[in-house]
């Protein structure tokens, strides 16, 4: 399965933005000393360049709709679990080797409002990390354990 997916901005950068921009608006039109409005400026500045460049969410290119994405790591002598869990049973993935390599790394894009999660392994080649593996499709029920674990 072929799936491309592309950073977007969520509601809640937006959000933080927003708050950053209001805050540092209403300190500068305060009547305040003016190291306080240096302050309310900075904020303004950060609130700019926020919405700018904060793209927490994932946007499938196919459907529109948007998910969040997991990675995590794991040794590369995991590699045949690691598949193995992921083209069978997504459930028996051990998460407690996560963070003790990081010869492999396993996307995981999933979303509620849609019900579904994809899985994809990549393995670490000099440099840059290469697919190892295709997209494979899941209920999103069958992730929550991994996605909330840690």
């Amino acid at each position: 399965m072929e799936k491309e997916f592309v950073r977007v901005r969520s509601a809640v950068d937006y959000i933080i933005s927003l708050v950053l921009l209001v805050g540092g608006c209403a300190i500068v039109i305060a009547p305040t000393k003016p190291a306080v409005n240096i302050v309310g400026i900075f904020a303004i500045f950060a609130g700019i360049l926020l919405i700018v460049i904060l793209r927490s969410a994932w946007k499938d290119k196919a459907d529109g709709h948007k998910y969040q994405k997991k990675e995590m790591y794991f040794p590369q002598s995991l590699k045949d679990r690691i598949m193995g869990s992921v083209t069978g049973n997504i459930e028996s993935l051990d998460t407690k080797e996560e963070d003790k390599g990081n010869g492999l790394r396993l996307d995981i894009y999933y979303s509620k409002h849609t019900g579904k999660a994809y899985v994809q392994v990549f393995e670490y080649i000099p440099y840059r990390y290469e697919p190892a593996s295709g997209f494979y499709e899941f209920p999103v029920e069958k992730v929550e354990k991994i996605v909330s674990a840690k």
